[in-house]
């Protein structure tokens, strides 16, 4: 019985990984350049848009450490009749 010969499977999985990897980090990176060259001659709205929503981290802190401490209060009804609207937007 031969045991092995050329590379096990494992060895030519992880190289064939490390191909297919290089390919996608290369096609990203090309990916992004051509973003960044279109964003920049975009319109503001379109700029805000590709941004993304504003994030208040102080906020988040300040939620974040209340949940720990468990003083943050959690009030199921309005959060029920918020998913409700969410759902059924004429039914508020």
């Amino acid at each position: 019985m031969i045991n092995a010969v050329g590379q096990s499977i494992s060895s030519a999985i992880g190289a064939t990984s490390l191909r297919e990897g290089g390919k996608a980090r290369a096609a990203s990176t090309a990916d992004a350049t051509t973003i960044s060259a279109s964003s920049a001659s975009a319109s503001p709205a379109a700029r805000m848009a590709a941004e993304g929503a504003p994030v208040d981290l102080d906020r988040i802190a300040a939620i974040k450490s209340a949940i720990a401490s468990g003083n943050y209060p959690v009030d199921a009804d309005a959060i029920a009749e918020r998913m409700i609207a969410l759902d059924l937007p004429n039914a508020g």
